[in-house]
Formats: structure tokens, C-alpha cells, sequence
């Protein structure tokens, strides 16, 4: 485990070289943080899928129209959603890409419709960024103006260009 300071409200659960499971003593919610600070762009892990599914769950990443696969390694479950976010799942490298600068201790969150075009179900974001989008659906229900400023999987994108023709 790392040294580094935890706020009074999370336990630190599981400690990995890159990032580290927390759990919020309140809520029970986990979250992933850092445990070493990233550059924007930079590789943060390579990731594989431990199963692949025809359908969406909680706990999947969208790849294609019918693929969804749960990660390994396993922590990568515990990214959670943000409007502000600072990783981005790249599903054609299947690797975890920073978008910003990020620290130790900072939590990994990235943006859900980026690569859901079939979310399992929507929910209410309370992310707490100045641009926060407050209902998340998968990205099938967001314009593409209101995609433009987020990073999207190639399968997002794809499928952005497929519906824009079929409106056309």
C-alpha cells in the first residue's frame, strides 16, 4: 500500500502499481484512484476483457453493437462516471488513456456515454462538474454537439456517423 493521505470519509480497500480501490465509509460506494501521477495522454494501463457479453450490465464497457466486456484487470470496474472526466477508455488499443494531468490520490473517472451507445440504464449524475450533463444516458441520446468536446471509443464514433447518414 501506498503512503499516501486518505480522507477520513474512505477506506483505502486494495492497492495496485497503478491505481488504488477506495471506499467511502458513508456510502459504501468504491471509486479508483491514482496511486502515481499521469501525464495528459499518457498510458495508464493496458486492459483486456475477462468476459465478453451480448448484452450491457453494470459492470460492462460497450465495444461494438452486440459486444460488451467486463475488465481485467478487475479494479477497472471501479472508474465511475464524470462530465469532467480524466481517463478514457480507448476499446480499439484496450488500453486506459489520461486525459488531463492527474496526481496521486486523485480519483480516475471517466465519461460513461463515451463508449455505451446501449447503457444499461440511465442515472442521475452528481459529479459536481460546472458542466455536469445531470441525466446520463448512453450516447445514442445525446447530440452529437453535445459529444464534440468529449473523447468517444472508434465504436461511438461509428455509430454517431451511421445515424447522422440515416437522418440525412
Amino acid at each position: 500500500m501506498s503512503s499516501l493521505p486518505v480522507n477520513a470519509s474512505y477506506n483505502k480497500l486494495q492497492a495496485f502499481v497503478v491505481a488504488e480501490v477506495w471506499q467511502n465509509s458513508v456510502t459504501r460506494e468504491h471509486s479508483l484512484h491514482a496511486a502515481q501521477s499521469f501525464s495528459p495522454n499518457q498510458v495508464i494501463c493496458s486492459f483486456t476483457a475477462a468476459t465478453t457479453l451480448s448484452h450491457p450490465t453494470y459492470l460492462t464497457v460497450q465495444t461494438t453493437l452486440h459486444t460488451h466486456i467486463t475488465l481485467s484487470p478487475f479494479y477497472l470496474q471501479y472508474i465511475n462516471h464524470s462530465c469532467a472526466p480524466n481517463v478514457f477508455f480507448d476499446t480499439k488499443g484496450m488500453q486506459l488513456i489520461s486525459l488531463t494531468a492527474i496526481q496521486p490520490g486523485d480519483e480516475l473517472t471517466y465519461f460513461y456515454p463515451s463508449t455505451e451507445w446501449d447503457l444499461q440504464q440511465p442515472f442521475n449524475c452528481h459529479c459536481g462538474a460546472k458542466n455536469c450533463l445531470k441525466l446520463i444516458k448512453s450516447a445514442a441520446h445525446f447530440s452529437p454537439m453535445q459529444l464534440k468536446k468529449y473523447r468517444l471509443s472508434n465504436f461511438i464514433l461509428e455509430q454517431l456517423k451511421l445515424h447522422v447518414r440515416k437522418k440525412l
